[in-house]
């Protein structure tokens, strides 16, 4: 692939609390983010670091990896059932 090719793929986005944050369009380096902050949320006893990087990790995997974007297309179905009013 070229970088004109590159240029031309919109940059991917996830949306946390309502609030879009833009990705790297590099493959390799959105799954690195990802592991390093899932790593990092697991060690959310030590200071600085913290365990609300666990579930913000996953969220940046799941835009690469089907398994873990069937989990969190399943949790935001059962989130908006559960906050929906009957």
């Amino acid at each position: 692939m070229t970088a004109a090719d590159e240029s031309r793929i919109p940059a991917r986005k996830i949306s946390v609390f309502g609030r879009e944050f833009s990705m790297p369009r590099s493959r390799g380096l959105r799954i690195a983010i990802g592991v390093l902050l899932t790593i990092g949320g697991i060690l959310g006893f030590l200071p600085i670091l913290g365990f609300w990087m666990v579930p913000l990790g996953l969220l940046v995997l799941s835009y690469e990896f089907a398994m873990v974007r069937r989990h969190r297309r399943r949790f935001v179905v059962w989130w908006e059932r559960r906050r929906r009013p009957d």
